[in-house]
């Protein structure tokens, strides 16, 4: 981490369901971390969804800390399956900044957004759900999450609450990239009532079993209460048993 990123705020990437599920505890725990992000003014970056879990976590932060607090990162494919999303109107990134530029130097500005570096990529004028980044595919969208985060501030990194198949990717590609030296921040999984008790067990049987030393086992950190999750991020120490790789600007 530089120094100049000592003085900015934590930059958390949330991985959750695009749907509820059936337990209201996942949902209650969506709205408590968004709470915790408020209360330590911690930046939430998430998949973009503005339903189930994500959409909960998003509109959550936003009712407290405003719309730049939160940045969804979306595929198109995903946006036309997207309810929260149906009547926004998109913008050109060029657009975005020359408007953005205009509002600091006092004149009146439409909107105002965030604009973004990558490639092939627009906007969604700032809503319930924050400010909302359009991408063309599920690579560049896992980049830019991770980009941010490793922008962030101390205590930045990635959480993961109940979701399905794209959850549970999602956090384990992070946790890979983690091991292989590509970064060096938590990643944290919420295990509100045993939901990862098996992925946990997984883990295990796989050090038992050689696959995973020791060490790289407590690089993915269990926290059952959101209480925990700020702390654990915070606190977070590089595994000794990562590989030292040098992967550039990759």
């Amino acid at each position: 981490m530089t120094t100049s990123q000592q003085d900015k705020p934590a930059v958390v990437c949330v991985f959750c369901g695009s749907v509820g599920g059936n337990d209201p505890a996942h949902l209650e725990s969506a709205r408590a971390l968004a709470r915790a992000f408020h209360e330590n003014n911690v930046q939430l970056v998430y998949g973009g969804g503005t339903a189930g879990m994500m959409g909960e976590l998003a509109r959550t932060l936003v009712k407290l800390s405003g719309p730049q607090a939160a940045h969804g990162v979306i595929p198109r494919a995903l946006v036309k399956v997207e309810e929260g999303y149906k009547d926004s109107q998109e913008l050109d990134p060029a657009a975005a900044t020359e408007s953005a530029q205009r509002e600091q130097a006092g004149g009146k500005a439409p909107e105002r957004v965030l604009p973004d570096p990558m490639d092939k990529t627009t906007l969604f004028k700032e809503s319930e759900y924050g400010v909302t980044t359009i991408v063309p595919d599920m690579h560049t969208r896992k980049r830019l999450m991770a980009t941010k985060v490793l922008e962030g501030g101390p205590g930045s990194g990635f959480v993961a609450l109940a979701g399905g198949f794209g959850t549970m990717e999602e956090v384990m590609e992070m946790t890979t990239w983690n091991q292989l030296g590509i970064h060096g921040v938590g990643v944290v999984l919420v295990n509100i009532k045993g939901f990862y008790d098996g992925l946990l067990a997984w883990v295990k049987n796989a050090v038992k079993e050689g696959y995973i030393s020791p060490a790289n086992a407590e690089i993915l950190v269990e926290a059952k209460d959101i209480s925990k999750v700020l702390t654990k991020l915070r606190d977070y120490k590089v595994s000794n048993g990562r590989m030292q790789l040098n992967w550039g600007q990759e």
